[in-house]
C-alpha cells in the first residue's frame, strides 16, 4: 500500500498541518436559492506519519448509520495519538439527506456517478469533488452504508476479496460476514479499484433508522481497520468471533403478489428447501410458501409485507463447503466498551 509523504495536506482551500484537527466545508456548487452547496469534513492528522484513511456515509441520503458511525469513532479518544490521517465526511450526498432521500435533487444515484464531472449535473459535480478532494489523496477507504428503504442488511463487509491488501482491511474489520462482490460502472469502488486505492463497503440497518448492533459493529470496525494500519495502538483484547467469506449471493423474489409473513430473521442459518415465509391473499385462500433454492445465510430481507409479483423479498449468501456459518448472527459483535469505543448510551 502506497503511503502519501507526511507534509501539508491541502484540501480545497484549506491546509491542514501533521498534528492538527480541523472540520472544514468543500464548497460543491451554488443553488438557485443564492446560496451554496457544501460537504463537511472532518480531518484529524497525526504528529507522526502513517496511512491517509478516509471514511464515507450517506452517499446515499437516506442510509443515515453511517453518519452515527463516523460520529462515534470521531469521539474515540484514542484518536489524540493518531498516526497518519483521518478524513471523515459523515454526509457526503447533503441535498439528500435534508431531504431524506437516496438519490441526489436530479433524481441520480451518487454512486453510479464516479467519477463525475466538474461541469456537469449537481450529482456529477459533487462525485468529481469527492475523488479528487477525498479520494485520491487517501490510501485507502471505507464506505458506509445502509440497506435501501423497506429493506434491512445484515452486518457486512462488502468487497474486492481477490485483492490481498483489501481482503486483510476485510478481514480486520470483523463483520459477520464477508461478500466478494462484482464492480459495478460508475460506483465509488470501481473508481478507487481503478486507482488502486483498497476500499470496503460496510451495509448494515435500514435507511433512515439507527440501528444500534449495525452502529456498534461498524464503528468497532472502523478502529479495527485503523489498527489494522498502524495509524492507533493496537487493541489488548482480541476478538472471539469468525467472519465468514461468501463469494455468491442470490435475491429470492416473490413469484406471486400478496401480503407477505415472513418466519426467519437477518442471520439465520438456511438449509436448501427451508421455509422462510409465506404470501397469500388477504382472506389467506390463495397462500404460497417461499423456500430457499440453497444452503447459506440470511444477509438481507425486505421489511414491507406488501409483495408485488417479482418483488426481492430474502437476500441469501452462499458459502464454500468448508465454512460452517454459525447459527445466528443477529446478536452477535455489539460489545463496544472493552474496544475502546466511548460509553455511548444505546440507541433504541
Amino acid at each position: 500500500m502506497r503511503v502519501i509523504e507526511h507534509d501539508l495536506l491541502k484540501l480545497g482551500e484549506y491546509t491542514i498541518s501533521p498534528g492538527e484537527r480541523r472540520t472544514i466545508e468543500l464548497p460543491v456548487t451554488d443553488l438557485y436559492t443564492h446560496t451554496s452547496l457544501k460537504m463537511p469534513v472532518q480531518v484529524v492528522r497525526g504528529k507522526k506519519p502513517g496511512p491517509t484513511l478516509f471514511l464515507s456515509a450517506a452517499i446515499h441520503g437516506d442510509e443515515i448509520n453511517g453518519v452515527e458511525i463516523v460520529r462515534r469513532v470521531l469521539d474515540y479518544k484514542g484518536l489524540d495519538n493518531i498516526r497518519g490521517t483521518l478524513i471523515a465526511v459523515p454526509i457526503v450526498n447533503v441535498q439528500g439527506f435534508l431531504a431524506q432521500s437516496r438519490y441526489t435533487p436530479d433524481r441520480r444515484d451518487l454512486n453510479r456517478c464516479f467519477p463525475g464531472n466538474s461541469h456537469g449535473s449537481v450529482a456529477s459535480r459533487l462525485a468529481n469533488l469527492f475523488v479528487n478532494e477525498i479520494v485520491l489523496k487517501s490510501d485507502c477507504g471505507i464506505d458506509l452504508h445502509t440497506a435501501a428503504i423497506h429493506r434491512d442488511n445484515l452486518p457486512q463487509i462488502r468487497a474486492q476479496l481477490n485483492n490481498s491488501e483489501t481482503a486483510q482491511l476485510a478481514q480486520a474489520f470483523d463483520a459477520p460476514v464477508m461478500l466478494n462482490t462484482n464492480l459495478r460502472d460508475g460506483s465509488l469502488r470501481h473508481f478507487a479499484d481503478e486507482h488502486g486505492i483498497p476500499i470496503l463497503l460496510y451495509e448494515a440497518g435500514e435507511a433512515l433508522r439507527f440501528e444500534e448492533s449495525s452502529i456498534r459493529i461498524g464503528a468497532r470496525g472502523v478502529l479495527n481497520v485503523m489498527r489494522e494500519l498502524g495509524m492507533l495502538r493496537p487493541s489488548r483484547k482480541k476478538s472471539t468471533s469468525k467472519s465468514v467469506t461468501a463469494n455468491s449471493s442470490h435475491w429470492i423474489r416473490a413469484e406471486r403478489s400478496g401480503i407477505l409473513r415472513a418466519t426467519v430473521g437477518l442471520g439465520s442459518s438456511i438449509s436448501a428447501g427451508q421455509s422462510l415465509g409465506t404470501i397469500s391473499d388477504p382472506f389467506g385462500i390463495q397462500e404460497q410458501v417461499i423456500t430457499a433454492e440453497y444452503p447459506g445465510i440470511l444477509i438481507g430481507r425486505t421489511n414491507l409485507p406488501l409483495a408485488n409479483e417479482g418483488d426481492a423479498v430474502f437476500h441469501i449468501a452462499r458459502f464454500e463447503a468448508s465454512d460452517e456459518p454459525m447459527e445466528s448472527f443477529g446478536t452477535l459483535h455489539t460489545e463496544s466498551t472493552e474496544w475502546g469505543l466511548p460509553m455511548t448510551s444505546p440507541i433504541i
